[in-house]
């Protein structure tokens, strides 16, 4: 959910791309690829004069470009989502996922005093996936639910994915959302690719769901990067307490996915939807697939998580055993 951006890195090469040039190591364009992938594409004719015209630009500016440039971004001419695209989401794969998060934004609610005023807000919602599979969800809990006015916000963020190793936008909208929290409350959880303050350099290109050079025939291809989860923590500035992040394999079984699985596999009929259901399921869980690769991150009031009257720690806390939160500790079945 959380865009990122800069690293103060030029891209002195890019106007060059068409000639050998190096990058980590390895040779990016040596003249000898495939047509289709050394085409010279409208993005690459707009960042060449951008260069010449303005100097060298850093990878952040080459990201912003190249995926949100209005006339030519990859996201404006691209259905970049499925089987048939560059990159899946969780969202996309299983129902299963939308439904769990969405306990999880009802659990919250629950534990923070079932506030008569719910808002519901995605960054970046691409197609609203996630947040068509929560509302069902709090549709089928209407009884739950019956004393709140509840509304929804879709924002999109312009630079979504747009996130790299130093990310000071992402800062922004976690000192942002941490002050929200802190004032008046509720809960933020972010999900993505990321680590815990461990990994570099993990600037990368998506196509048709494999690798793909990130200055070869730029506007063609998604372009991520990991998440920071420990600069997010450290941008909350001790406003809110953060927990995570753990593993999506981890956060999933916690909030009961074999529980809804089994329930799922004993309505369906179809062998089909089984497959399917069964499919998406080990697509989630897999650790060689989105199981280990996905992580969960959650931002809370510090007094959520207050034991015995005392705040646990303002960088970094865990869940109590008298207030657990959901996902983030073992699920007990009552």
């Amino acid at each position: 959910m959380v865009p990122a951006s800069p690293v103060a890195r030029p891209l002195r090469h890019v106007a060059r791309a068409l000639f050998p040039c190096i990058w980590r190591g390895k040779y990016f364009s040596s003249g000898n690829e495939p047509a289709e992938s050394n085409r010279v594409t409208p993005m690459f004719r707009h960042l060449m004069y951008k260069i010449k015209s303005t100097g060298p630009i850093t990878v952040a500016e080459y990201m912003k470009e190249v995926l949100t440039n209005p006339d030519k971004g990859y996201y404006v001419h691209h259905d970049m989502l499925g089987e048939k695209g560059d990159f899946i989401t969780s969202p996309e794969i299983s129902q299963i996922f939308g439904e769990l998060v969405g306990i999880w934004f009802i659990s919250e609610w629950i534990s923070s005093g079932k506030s008569s005023a719910f808002q519901l807000v995605e960054l970046g919602p691409g197609r609203g996936t996630l947040t068509g599979d929560i509302l069902r969800v709090f549709s089928q809990l209407g009884s739950v639910l019956k004393t709140c006015d509840i509304s929804v916000h879709l924002v999109e963020c312009g630079e979504t994915r747009d996130h790299i190793e130093v990310c000071p936008e992402a800062g922004v909208i976690i000192q942002e959302l941490s002050q929200r929290i802190a004032l008046t409350g509720g809960a933020a959880l972010i999900a993505d690719y990321g680590h815990d303050g461990t990994k570099t350099d993990t600037f990368r290109g998506f196509c048709s769901h494999k690798l793909h050079d990130v200055l070869i025939a730029p506007g063609t291809a998604d372009l991520t990067a990991d998440v920071d989860f420990s600069y997010l923590r450290r941008m909350t500035q001790g406003k809110a307490a953060s927990l995570g992040p753990i593993q999506q394999q981890t956060f999933l079984k916690n909030m009961g996915i074999d529980v809804r699985l089994k329930v799922l596999l004993d309505k369906a009929d179809e062998p089909s939807v089984r497959q399917q259901l069964l499919h998406g399921y080990n697509m989630l869980m897999n650790p060689k697939k989105m199981g280990e690769r996905f992580n969960f991150f959650a931002l809370l009031p510090h007094q959520r998580l207050q034991v015995g009257g005392h705040q646990m720690g303002t960088c970094q806390s865990k869940p109590s055993a008298s207030s657990p939160v959901a996902g983030f500790g073992e699920l007990t079945w009552q």
